[in-house]
This record gives C-alpha cells, sequence and structure tokens, in this order.
C-alpha cells in the first residue's frame, strides 16, 4: 500500500491510458473483421490528420525519447544532429513515395509491402520476392520491437521501482492486445491520441532540467564546463557542447542515416500511405508531419546533454554507462509526482505506439504474405491467424527483451539498417523506374541483407578504426548499386508495357 500511495499520480494516468487503448481496440473489432483489407489497411479510408499523427508517433517511439535522448549523455549536444537527418528523410518520405506509393497500391490491391514487391515486378521472381521481404521483416523487426521493449521496462524499473521482466510483460501484453483486437484501425486510432501525448510530453521534458538548474543560463553553466568524465574516463570539460568532441561525424551520420531511413523504407512507415481516405488527407500529412517530428526531435534529441546540469559525478559516471535509464534519472531527480506521471504515460505511448504498428506489420507479413501463398485461406481465417500470429511472435519477443543483447540504440538502428539495405531499391525503383525488375529486387535484398550481416558482424567491431562506421553506409551503396545492374542486365524481364503504362499512368 505505501508503494501505491507514493506512486497513485503515474499508476492513475497510466490505467486511464490504458484503458482508452483497449477501448479504441474493443471498438474497432468488429469493423476490423468485415475482410483483409479493414484488418490490414483500415478500408483506406483514415483522414489524413490521423495519418500524420500516427506516422509521425510510430516513428518518434521510445527510440527516440528514451534511447536517442539519453544518448546524448555520451554524446552531448551534437546527437540533436541526427534528428536534423530524421527530419529530412520525413520529408523524402512524404514528397517522394508518399503519393505514388498510395496509388500505385490502391491500383494493384496491395495491401502489405510484400505483395506490393510481388504485384509491381510480376514475373518469375516475383513471389520470391515476397516470401523474402516477409522474412526479412521478421528478423530485423525482432531487435527493434527489443530495444523499444527494453526502454520502457527500464523506465518503470527506474521510476516506480517494477521489476524489469514485469515492465516487459506489461508494455508487450497491452500493446498486444489492442493490435489484435482492431487491427490497423485501432493501430491508426491509438497513433493519433498517442502522438498528441508525446508531442505534449516532448516539450515538458525539455523544459526539466533548464527547471531544476533555475533558469537557461545556470543550466548551461553547467554543461559548459562540467568535472564529469566520458565512458573513457576522460574529463568531458567543453564536450557536452562542443561539436564533435564526444562523438564521431561518421557516427552520427551512420545513426542518422540508419534510423532515419526506416522511413523511407520500413513497412510500418510505408504502409501508413495505403490507409489515407482521400488526396486532401495526403496533402494534410504531406504538409504537417514533418513539423510534427521536428518539433520533437529538437526538444528530445539533445536532452540528454541538458541532464548532466542535474547529476551529481557519481550519478554521472554510472548513466554515462547506462544512457538508457537517463530521462527515468531525470524524472526521479526533479520529483514532481504530476510531471513524471504526464512524463511516463506519454514515453508508454510512445512505446506503444510503434509496438502496436510493427506488431500488426509481422502478423499481416506471417500470414498474408507466407502462409497464405500455401494454404489459401477466407478472408476471417486470415484475420484470425494473423491475431494469433502477433501474439506467438509478441511473446517470442518477451523472451528475448529479458536478455538484450545491446542497447535501444544499437537495436533499433541494426533494424533501421537492414530494413533501409534490404527495401528502399525495390520501392524506391518500383516507384520511380519503369525498367525496374523483380531479379533486380531480389538480388538487391539479397545483397543489402548480406553486406548489413557482413560489415556489422566480420568488419565494424574486428577491423581497427570502423566502429563508427555504420553498417547502413556500405551495405546501403551495396543495395542500390545490386538493384540497378541486375535490373538493367534482365531488361527482358521486366513486366509488360501495359502494365507498367498503367502504373506509372501513362
Amino acid at each position: 500500500m505505501a508503494w501505491v500511495g507514493e506512486h497513485w499520480p503515474v499508476l492513475l494516468a497510466l490505467i486511464l491510458y490504458l484503458a482508452l487503448c483497449l477501448g479504441i481496440g474493443a471498438y474497432f473489432r468488429l469493423r476490423a473483421e468485415r475482410g483483409v483489407a479493414d484488418f490490414y489497411v483500415a478500408g483506406r479510408s483514415v483522414p489524413g490528420w490521423v495519418v500524420s499523427l500516427a506516422f509521425f508517433s510510430t516513428f518518434a517511439s521510445t527510440n527516440t525519447y528514451i534511447g536517442q535522448a539519453g544518448q546524448a549523455f555520451a554524446s552531448g549536444l551534437s546527437w540533436a544532429w541526427v534528428g536534423v537527418l530524421w527530419t529530412a528523410f520525413c520529408m523524402v518520405s512524404w514528397l517522394l513515395l508518399g503519393p505514388r506509393l498510395r496509388n500505385q497500391t490502391a491500383g494493384l490491391g496491395s495491401v502489405t509491402v510484400p505483395d506490393y514487391f510481388d504485384y509491381r515486378y510480376q514475373g518469375a521472381l516475383a513471389r520470391p520476392t515476397r516470401v523474402l521481404s516477409a522474412l526479412t521483416i521478421l528478423f530485423a523487426t525482432l531487435w527493434y520491437m527489443a530495444g523499444i521493449a527494453k526502454g520502457c521496462a527500464h523506465l518503470l524499473e527506474t521510476v516506480l521501482s517494477v521489476p524489469y521482466a514485469w515492465g516487459v510483460g506489461t508494455i508487450l501484453g497491452f500493446t498486444c492486445l489492442y493490435t489484435a483486437l482492431g487491427g490497423m484501425y485501432s493501430v491508426l486510432w491509438t497513433d493519433a491520441v498517442q502522438g498528441v501525448m508525446m508531442l505534449a510530453v516532448a516539450v515538458i521534458m525539455a523544459v526539466i532540467p533548464f527547471v531544476y538548474a533555475g533558469g537557461v543560463g545556470p543550466l548551461f553553466e553547467r554543461i559548459s564546463e562540467t568535472a564529469h568524465v566520458a565512458a573513457d574516463g576522460t574529463p568531458i570539460g567543453d564536450g557536452l557542447v562542443t561539436f564533435g568532441t564526444l562523438v564521431s561525424v561518421t557516427y552520427i551520420v551512420g545513426i542518422g542515416l540508419s534510423v532515419g531511413m526506416k522511413q523511407i523504407s520500413e513497412p510500418r512507415c510505408l504502409v501508413r500511405f495505403y490507409s489515407i481516405g482521400d488526396s486532401a488527407g495526403m496533402r494534410f500529412a504531406m504538409a504537417w508531419t514533418p513539423v510534427f517530428l521536428g518539433i520533437s526531435l529538437i526538444c528530445v534529441m539533445g536532452l540528454g546533454a541538458l541532464v548532466h546540469g542535474m547529476a551529481d559525478e557519481q550519478e554521472a559516471a554510472y548513466l554515462i554507462r547506462n544512457t538508457d535509464e537517463v530521462v527515468g534519472f531525470m524524472l526521479a531527480k526533479f520529483g514532481n509526482p504530476a510531471v513524471t506521471a504526464a512524463c511516463i504515460t506519454g514515453l508508454f505511448a510512445a512505446g506503444m505506439s510503434s509496438l502496436a504498428s510493427v506488431m500488426l506489420i509481422v502478423g499481416t507479413a506471417a500470414v498474408g504474405d507466407i502462409a497464405s501463398l500455401w494454404r489459401p485461406l477466407g478472408p476471417l481465417a486470415t484475420v484470425r491467424l494473423t491475431r494469433a500470429a502477433i501474439v506467438a511472435y509478441t511473446a517470442g519477443v518477451g523472451a528475448l527483451t529479458l536478455f538484450p543483447p545491446a542497447g535501444v540504440v544499437e537495436l533499433t538502428s541494426f533494424s533501421g539498417a537492414v530494413f533501409a539495405a534490404s527495401f528502399f531499391p525495390a520501392v524506391f525503383g518500383g516507384l520511380y523506374l519503369r525498367w525496374g525488375t523483380g531479379h533486380g529486387a531480389f538480388c538487391s535484398m539479397v545483397a543489402g541483407m548480406a553486406a548489413t550481416l557482413g560489415w556489422r558482424f566480420g568488419v565494424r567491431f574486428r577491423v581497427a578504426g570502423m566502429g563508427d562506421v555504420h553498417e547502413i553506409i556500405p551495405a546501403f551503396c551495396v543495395s542500390l548499386a545490386v538493384y540497378l545492374v541486375v535490373s538493367r542486365l534482365t531488361a527482358s524481364k521486366a513486366p509488360s508495357q501495359d502494365h507498367v503504362n498503367r502504373l506509372f499512368g501513362t
């Protein structure tokens, strides 16, 4: 009872928020069962403002609000440049990919990213490409979900003293339940609610260090020349405010690309375009999504550097090696129950918005793009089996998250590298290159995955001086080159001109 009395504001806020999410899932349950298109892409009928907030909230997850914000504790304000790259990719995604992808997928009857590859490229390797892309989703999403669940569990552990395993079960269990109930309807509408909460929380968290220190001037006096030490034991000095002192530019670019490019390659982001109801909604989302994302990134990407102004030398020595716990430490140190309740709820929203999206994607990949190819299923059977796949996969993620192989930043950036190297050439080529072929798409996926794994496990951490060169850089270059070369060499395997003309509206 003493624990409840101490933490009741946070518990009350979380209970109300979780009840709202489950209520939305229950409300859309019957509508989601009307057919595969309803469960997978919400019948292509969702308003643009909902999709805009959903895109922002699902991308800016606890990876951003906990992992990336905490990384700035070790990397300084230089880490904010990662957010600049992310915002740029958000603009690319909505301006270059969004309208074309929505139009092409609607014309093809596509409801997943893997089936888009199948219908767009046709030919002998179209279906193998679909299966390969679905398997890639199942592999890469595992690490992403583990990173998100890890961040949320650490937050509950730090602020509420909830055991780590209980935190993992809570975040995954509730998200799985409302996702399985309402499909894409509940995912998008809860994401929209979560997006509003996340914008508010980003501003609140950015203000906390300044309030604690007594203003802008006092805070920057504390961090501009600190006695704290870096992870290697050397004094930080003015490194928090001097560009490139605590982290290399190469590493900033690598993380900026690997995570930012998820917006132009990852299915959980791309499938958002499928659901927009009309062209007016698309125009709204194109204009406002980068704004929503940019505001949140301005507030949180350099937050960890500011938290140095709240930590003593002993606390800083611990946090510099455990950056996933920086935000939880900040809230506990600030000690305001109302602020903590608002922030914890918003951070939970950040994690759940991303988890719900990828849970749905893995379910659709496992059933719609793999199982249904071998055994044709009716609409209701497809929906029910997709729900079962979501539950089973989530259980596997929970087991992995209990023993995570890396921190939030590395887990999510590795996932992003796999998606960008494997999917972007095939997506971009399908939308813009009339001569792109299924052979090019298939080979680029294989090359992208091989290069990502080869660089990370064979070069990056084994060759001196390569540690900051993220796998996304060589893997993306290899994948794109393979797509272009193989498509040119297999021009005779391209889809018919009639098919291509219909896709491109000519």
